[in-house]
């Protein structure tokens, strides 16, 4: 058999999938087990959207659609961008693609040569550090400590950057912390860009409407206009629409970086479906009433949640601005026993021991890049939360 390609060696299946995986298959054996492993909202899509997609394939809207992006949906994102961050892009400045994972590849693709870096910000969603390195990149990380309330600190993003730097990385609110960066934190951190004009800057802003208690989450291009030029903003439908099934992502940002992208995406999967596209436009343009309401959802499961876990002894939890995950910190369960003999020595032993003694599927804090923690999704319904945090409750209480 001939050999396969060397690249593989960097690629690992996602922790999420490998203990969702894990989750199935014990549950396929007759187990209860609850998963709070996956960040997919429990939500419908709207009826609206999926409505879109029946009458645009009854209009015969089923043939190869535009590289970067049906006009209709092009149009509705330029609305999306005006309405929830005060940019204007004009349409070729938008792009369309399958989820925002394939915009941020794209704009990894565009954008670097063999050894740049992209400074990242950990704890991260996983698929960053690989799509760089698959890019040819060199990801650099930085550290945002449970103490700031894990937001990037401009001093450390300021000592990250060097001459090789290429891009910088922003997902706030973030995926696994659900941390959010205020206006004014987001404008210090642009502050430190303006000095390095070498340095694009993308924002993962698919948690954007996720936030709660009055916060207010404003993109890096909106903080800092004079940063417009080397800033791509991507978003899509996917948590905020309950649409993870669809593959829509979009984004706005400089007119030549969206060309390189788009030829980029032209010759690794051209356009995307025509239907989903139809859907997407939909929710985008239909009522928004629905956003601040599962908005309100999300913020109550987060309180169970967190509220829960305050009682469990050796965890300590920070409670999150957004998106729909919490963090906790399990430094006080390491080096302890479980009742079944198993030592936690770190985060992975930690969710696999609740997995298998307790049946509650997490995800370990190193597959984000920050130990000792464990990750939490709080978007599936109230009652699987409660239960939940309760065999993980007693878990912590059992160890000795």
């Amino acid at each position: 058999m001939p050999p396969l390609a060397s690249r593989l060696q960097q690629v690992k299946a996602a922790a999420t999938v490998v203990m969702t995986s894990k989750a199935r298959a014990m549950r396929a054996q007759g187990i209860d087990v609850l998963s709070l492993a996956i960040g997919e909202p429990d939500f419908a899509t709207p009826p609206h959207a999926i409505e879109a997609a029946y009458q645009a394939a009854l209009r015969g809207e089923t043939k190869y659609p535009p590289q970067d992006g049906t006009p209709a949906l092009k149009s509705a994102v330029q609305r999306k961008f005006r309405r929830d961050n005060d940019l204007d892009f004009a349409p070729d400045e938008i792009m369309v693609a399958n989820g925002g994972k394939q915009v941020i590849y794209d704009a990894l693709l565009a954008t670097l040569d063999p050894g740049d870096e992209v400074v990242i910000p950990v704890p991260c969603w996983a698929s960053y550090q690989l799509m760089t390195r698959l890019a040819g990149g060199t990801p650099v990380t930085v550290t945002c400590p449970q103490n700031n309330r894990f937001r990037l600190r401009p001093e450390d993003l300021d000592a990250a950057i060097t001459p090789r730097t290429k891009l910088l990385l922003l997902n706030f609110p973030n995926n696994p912390t659900g941390a959010a960066c205020s206006r004014a934190e987001m404008q210090a951190l642009g502050k430190i860009m303006l000095k390095h004009e070498h340095v694009w800057v993308l924002c993962d802003d698919m948690y954007e409407h996720l936030v709660y208690d009055g916060f207010e989450y404003v993109t890096m291009a909106a903080a800092e206009p004079r940063l417009r030029g080397r800033t791509l903003t991507v978003s899509g439908v996917s948590k905020t629409y309950a649409m993870t099934g669809w593959r829509v992502g979009f984004a706005g940002g400089p007119r030549d970086l969206i060309r390189a992208m788009v030829n980029m995406q032209g010759h690794v999967t051209a356009g995307i479906s025509t239907v989903g596209q139809a859907a997407a436009a939909a929710v985008l343009d239909g009522p928004q009433d629905l956003v601040a309401e599962r908005a309100a959802l999300y913020r109550s499961r987060r309180d169970i949640v967190v509220d829960a876990l305050s009682t469990a002894p050796g965890l300590t939890c920070h409670r999150p601005e957004g998106a729909f995950y919490v963090y906790p910190n399990i430094a006080g369960c390491l080096g302890r026993t479980t009742p079944a003999g198993r030592r936690i020595d770190t985060d992975e032993d930690f969710s696999l021991a609740l997995l298998e003694e307790r049946h509650v599927a997490t995800v370990h804090g190193a597959a984000f890049g920050m130990s000792p923690y464990v990750r939490l999704s709080y978007a599936t319904d109230e009652a699987t939360l409660i239960e939940a945090c309760r065999r993980l409750v007693a878990f912590c209480e059992a160890l000795h």
